[in-house]
């Protein structure tokens, strides 16, 4: 099974930016489709940004236009650039991915998660 590795989150304050990474090495079919979730505590999880090998990406409205996702697909690895960040960005995030399916930005959809990166952004 592929194991995903978040890494990159950190403390920063409001305006801010952070990049975070996830790498899959190895396992680029169950990878086909990948996306960022955060859980802010006493909050569901929400959808982030998902993109997939042929290029295309999502994003939840709260991060259009400050978040970028990206994928290098000689390594494996996924990026989720965040900038201007806000305190109501805080939370952990999770690195998860799928198989080739439709990539939507539906946390049931995927079936591999990583364990997580805490962001911390203060105001």
């Amino acid at each position: 099974q592929v194991q995903l590795v978040e890494s990159g989150g950190g403390s920063v304050q409001a305006g801010g930016s952070l990049r975070l990474s996830c790498a899959a090495p190895g396992d680029t079919y169950n990878t086909y489709c990948m996306g960022w979730f955060r859980q802010a505590p006493g909050q569901e999880r929400e959808g982030v940004a998902a993109t997939d090998n042929d290029g295309f990406t999502t994003y939840a409205d709260s991060v259009k236009g400050r978040f970028t996702i990206s994928k290098d697909n000689r390594y494996n690895t996924l990026y989720l650039q965040m900038n201007s960040l806000k305190p109501e960005d805080n939370a952990m995030y999770y690195c998860a991915s799928t198989a080739p399916v439709l990539c939507l930005l539906v946390g049931r959809t995927f079936d591999t998660w990583g364990k997580g990166t805490l962001v911390t952004v203060s105001s």
